[in-house]
């Protein structure tokens, strides 16, 4: 042979190399897995995953819950034999997807051996659109085994979502696993059905409802449409513990749709989603009980719910009232004020921008006293003098009965004078200015 012939050989063979490789790659691409993934289960908090497919965009929060502690009834089984179909709504559509799933309060390995995702049929239903069904794995496995404590995050598929669409994610786990981590109180109707039934698009056999999400914290989408996520940080105000079921009627509902159609004017306001992080009954300085604690204290959550989430941007912070309403004696608004300073202090040190809402009125509320409204109006003096947050939402302001400040104005009013009702969080996500979006966190000096 001689070397000329040697040489093309060797091209020949490396020519095949390279188009083996390119086949290989476009095949896991289009399928919607990735060839680098090896999504590990972390603790929660962190965030490890694949890279991204082939697509163009940039990752971004469409939805997430916080995880609040473990379902009564679950303590020994969970949810062994039974698929788990969580429906959640997208603040901003993408051509991939990846989950967070959570074993947070669980007390033994929980092993999932199928997942899927899809595009629900409708509102209020089990059922797919059958061509949007797709597989998820995690590191290229159908089955992953998360630790007590800790979170996974799946692969990526390519799948095509719209903003403000209902999105169905089931799991099944065949063995029993123990307390079930949950979001109750999601004013969203979820389904479970027996056996594995996780790629069944019809829906038919899931006849369990629940409205809690379980195990599930985060949808991701590869996104175009979106520069970066909006984490919303608050209690059930912000949870919408009184707005209509399976409406996506909370105010960060509301301020997405807001924010998508400014944009979508041509508006100069950032193209941001929006997620949520509320927890009925969360306070700033006290938590739950229990290893880990049931609804922690703000504090303690923060950099789980708000500083791992994906891509953020901005947060905003409406936090405080139970803080006043459940402290068995009168509360300190020093201490309520520290605290809200010590989340914008760990905000700021990851260069994030913070906005801060005023607290909102509740006289007539079984734990309303003219002693509490006065722990009230000292917090909210401070918050709009502009000495805890970068920007204000003065909520208080925009739901307050013009003849009697300290209830809620009556149509803003749920009826328990503490949350407001659908047309209340329209008007606080109405008085929430988007120009204050823009920007960033002011530089220490």
């Amino acid at each position: 042979m001689t070397r000329r012939n040697g040489y093309a050989l060797l091209s020949g063979i490396i020519a095949l190399i390279v188009a083996v490789s390119v086949a290989i790659y476009v095949g896991v691409a289009s399928d919607g897995g990735t060839t680098t993934a090896q999504s590990a289960p972390t603790r929660e908090g962190t965030q490890r995953g694949p890279a991204a497919p082939a697509s163009t965009g940039i990752w971004v929060g469409a939805w997430s819950a916080s995880p609040v502690g473990a379902e009564p009834g679950t303590e020994v089984e969970g949810l062994a034999g039974r698929s788990v179909r969580n429906v959640v709504h997208t603040s901003v559509g993408g051509t991939s997807a990846r989950i967070t799933l959570s074993n947070l309060y669980g007390q033994s390995p929980l092993t999932i051996t199928h997942a899927s995702i899809a595009v629900a049929a409708g509102t209020g239903t089990a059922a797919a659109v059958a061509d949007t069904m797709r597989r998820l794995t995690f590191g290229s496995n159908t089955t992953v085994v998360i630790p007590p404590g800790q979170q996974v995050l799946s692969d990526a598929v390519r799948l095509a979502i719209q903003a403000d669409a209902d999105v169905l994610v089931t799991t099944y786990s065949p063995t029993p696993s123990g307390p079930v981590t949950y979001h109750p109180h999601s004013r969203q109707i979820s389904y479970v059905a027996e056996g594995d039934l996780t790629e069944d698009a019809t829906g038919v056999a899931y006849t369990g409802q629940v409205e809690s999400w379980r195990y599930l914290t985060a949808l991701d989408v590869l996104s175009n449409e979106s520069d970066g996520t909006v984490v919303v940080f608050g209690d059930s105000l912000t949870d919408g513990i009184t707005s209509t079921e399976n409406a996506n009627r909370r105010w960060t509902d509301f301020l997405s749709r807001r924010l998508r159609e400014a944009v979508a004017t041509g508006a100069d306001v950032p193209r941001y989603s929006v997620v949520n992080q509320g927890i009925s009954g969360n306070q700033i300085l006290a938590s739950g009980s229990g290893r880990p604690a049931d609804n922690q204290a703000g504090v303690g959550r923060f950099h789980r719910d708000v500083l791992s989430r994906t891509n953020v941007k901005v947060v905003v912070i409406d936090l405080g009232v139970n803080d006043i309403l459940r402290n068995p004696n009168l509360a300190d608004p020093d201490r309520i004020l520290d605290g809200l300073r010590t989340l914008v202090r760990q905000a700021h040190a990851r260069g994030l921008k913070v906005i801060g809402a005023t607290l909102m009125p509740f006289q007539g509320h079984r734990g309303y006293t003219d002693a509490r409204e006065g722990v009230r109006q000292q917090i909210n003096a401070e918050i709009r003098a502009g000495k805890v947050f970068d920007a204000v939402a003065d909520f208080d302001a925009a739901v307050r009965d013009p003849y009697n400040p300290r209830k809620f104005r009556p149509d803003y009013d749920s009826g328990d004078h503490l949350h407001p009702s659908d047309k209340g969080y329209e008007r606080m996500a109405e008085a929430f200015d988007l120009e204050d979006l823009k920007g960033a966190a002011p530089a220490e000096l």
